[in-house]
């Protein structure tokens, strides 16, 4: 969905999958064998690729100097949808339906209410919103304001730049950690601290709360950062959060009282998230008419890191040697972000901003990312303009 971000904008997509989603989600009450469950889900799924034209619709609203912030905040905040969803359905919709009907028939009905807001959400974007501040692309295209963009070449050009698959590992090693923290905190604090499983799952839960402000934080930083050193700033901050990291994970695998492995939960958790804030903080700058194709790479990466990190807890004998995989993998990750090179900006290692950089990030300068122009082709590249 990314190249079709480039080409047709965030609105129509994110609208669409929305309403789509919510289809199957109002159906998960008709399931009745595993098969059916998993088909379901598989559709349900799918609504999780509204994170792509999230951050791609964030980024062409805002300038790039602030998409950090706004990047990591509609990012975090939609994080901490999954877990007040929950909270939601589990602890108040769902012992409502129950004063009128079975508990059987009430959870097979329950999901209609996320489903409509659902569907509700989506009808409303197609209708009120806008792609961009300059509008619509259909009609900025029409007006000549907006030239047509290859989603064939914004993919091709997002997947075959070096930087986008670095950030895919780094991705990997924050929101996937991420995604395996939320599946094994709990049998973790259960098992190593001999806690009820209600126990358990509330101290877990810290994780997905820290998304309240974290994220936000993380990309609120580097932005700072980068209204004082450029994309360095960013990249430095992006290395500091990552190393910080990697450090808390091996630090908590190895700590035996419940307080300090809390306290050490809710900063390892805080740099987490800001590390995501961070990476999609880089991610406008690293081929702007290819943005949506580098946000859904490295989009991916999370999902990637969180199967890898997931094996390690599933197959290994002791959860302390994943966690240490885990943590030693982070750090590795961090020495990555020496190799970003961004085309016109300072990289860590060295390196000078254009004149036109420099004046964006110190304010002489300031404007929206630009709209998606059709890449300058080669004369015989006639297939990749179609």
């Amino acid at each position: 969905l990314g190249p079709l971000c480039d080409k047709f904008g965030a609105r129509i997509l994110m609208g669409c999958v929305l309403m789509g989603a919510s289809i199957p989600c109002a159906l998960i009450g008709l399931v009745n064998s595993a098969t059916s469950l998993a088909v379901t889900r598989f559709f349900i799924g799918l609504g999780g690729s509204t994170f792509v034209m999230c951050q791609y619709w964030s980024t062409s609203m805002f300038t790039k100097e602030v998409a950090g912030t706004a990047n990591a905040l509609v990012g975090g905040w939609g994080n901490l949808g999954g877990g007040v969803t929950q909270l939601v359905m589990g602890s108040v919709l769902f012992p409502l339906f129950k004063t009128g009907m079975s508990a059987e028939k009430a959870w097979r009905t329950v999901s209609i209410v996320p489903a409509c807001v659902g569907f509700l959400t989506g009808f409303t974007i197609l209708k009120i919103s806008d792609d961009c501040p300059k509008g619509n692309y259909k009609e900025m295209k029409q007006n000549g304001i907006m030239q047509e963009v290859s989603a064939t070449a914004s993919f091709r050009d997002g997947a075959l730049n070096f930087n986008t698959w670095l950030l895919f590992i780094q991705y990997g090693c924050c929101f996937g950690v991420e995604l395996t923290m939320n599946n094994a905190a709990a049998s973790y604090f259960k098992k190593e601290f001999e806690l009820t499983t209600e126990s358990a799952a509330a101290i877990a839960s810290i994780f997905g709360w820290m998304n309240l402000f974290a994220r936000g934080l993380g990309g609120f930083t580097s932005d700072k950062f980068n209204s004082k050193m450029g994309m360095r700033g960013r990249l430095i901050w992006q290395t500091v959060c990552l190393i910080i990291e990697g450090i808390m994970v091996l630090i908590f695998a190895q700590t035996k009282s419940l307080g300090l492995a809390i306290f050490i939960l809710v900063i390892f958790s805080s740099f987490v998230q800001a590390a995501e804030g961070s990476t999609y903080g880089i991610v406008p700058y690293v081929d702007p008419p290819s943005t949506g194709s580098i946000a859904g790479i490295v989009g991916a990466g999370g999902n990637t890191g969180a199967v890898c990190f997931g094996l390690c807890f599933r197959q290994l004998e002791s959860i302390q040697t994943a966690f240490n995989i885990m943590g030693f993998t982070i750090l590795g990750s961090a020495t990555l972000t020496f190799l970003v090179m961004i085309k016109g900006h300072r990289s860590i290692l060295g390196g000078e901003d254009s004149e036109t950089i420099k004046a964006a990030w110190q304010k002489k300068n300031t404007a929206t990312l630009a709209v998606p122009d059709e890449k300058a082709f080669e004369d015989d590249d006639d297939e990749a303009r179609a």
